[in-house]
């Protein structure tokens, strides 16, 4: 009976754990909220169908080639700003997909389109990383670092299943306090150079490297509750018409006459109600926003050693 009993406690201390990950000891809320990580990546609903396919020759799960220990593999830097891209508003619809919500008239809730995924294929597109952006070698790895990072890509892509594009903090300042950290495009590669420092790969010291970050400032965010809680019971039906109708604002594919319409709004909410609703953890929090307000950065961030 000894061992079923340890078992027990070890599944209900897990359970605890999980419960007071983000509060201290004395039931106070730490900042930042972590980011949620899974067992495994659902199957995307055949509702999000991506604009520009994102695995140009495989799919998220394709198998990555296993090399010989003692190969020597280069490592390269491909960097552009967001902005540079030559695919049309790449940006908006990029927003449009993933950084805010769909409306479908068979769901309740707003619909999310947000599953973010890292993808292995062949070849790099030289011509257009050298016209457009950088293309640049910042070290190398052995054979023996390079599979054991490709099996920490493959379960970092399997645990960390949805984009976010937004870091929230209370001010553009030095010691301020971050609310939620983003978890988009260059997250994976902060998180892959670190990786890769960490099995020994010798970096470049000489490399500079800029990230474009989108911030909000705000005063400290309410949690208000996920799908169930919000949209699933009458007696939250206020808020839940104010959630959808904030996100209405933000949809895609508007005429330009439409846009300003909605641009007026989102002025009028977060600028002059100081209001955002920030979809974090399959989770709502209100956010009390205040100037800035927004920032867009193009931020320097030296690689690890």
């Amino acid at each position: 009976m000894k061992p079923a009993a340890s078992t027990v406690y070890l599944v209900l201390q897990v359970c605890f754990l999980a419960l007071i990950s983000s509060r201290n000891i004395y039931g106070k809320q730490v900042w930042p909220i972590p980011y949620r990580r899974f067992d495994r990546r659902p199957d995307p609903d055949p509702y999000c169908q991506a604009l520009y396919t994102f695995c140009p020759t495989g799919d998220p799960d394709g198998r990555i080639p296993y090399m010989r220990d003692s190969d020597v593999i280069s490592v390269f830097r491909l960097q552009t700003p967001v902005w540079e891209f030559k695919y049309g508003d790449i940006l908006g619809k990029f927003l449009g997909n993933c950084t805010f919500p769909h409306e479908r008239e068979d769901t309740a809730a707003p619909f999310w389109c947000n599953q973010g995924a890292a993808c292995f294929f062949e070849g790099i597109d030289d011509l257009h990383w050298q016209q457009n952006g950088t293309l640049e070698k910042v070290g190398e790895i052995s054979g023996e670092q390079f599979n054991d990072l490709a099996r920490w890509v493959q379960e970092d892509n399997k645990t960390g299943i949805y984009y976010e594009t937004w870091t929230v903090r209370s001010d553009p300042g030095a010691n301020s306090t971050t609310w939620f950290e983003s978890y988009d495009c260059s997250q994976f590669v902060h998180r892959t150079y670190r990786k890769m420092a960490e099995l020994g790969a010798k970096l470049s010291s000489k490399t500079q490297t800029n990230y474009t970050k989108i911030y909000l400032y705000s005063g400290e965010p309410t949690y208000l509750g996920d799908d169930n809680t919000i949209f699933g019971q009458s007696s939250m039906k206020t808020l839940a018409t104010d959630i959808k109708n904030f996100y209405h604002s933000f949809q895609p594919h508007q005429s330009m006459i439409q846009f300003m319409l909605s641009l007026m709004e989102v002025y009028k909410k977060v600028v002059l109600e100081k209001t955002f609703y920030l979809y974090y953890n399959f989770e709502y929090w209100h956010l009390p926003m205040k100037a800035p307000y927004i920032q867009i950065t193009y931020e320097e961030v030296p690689l690890p050693h």
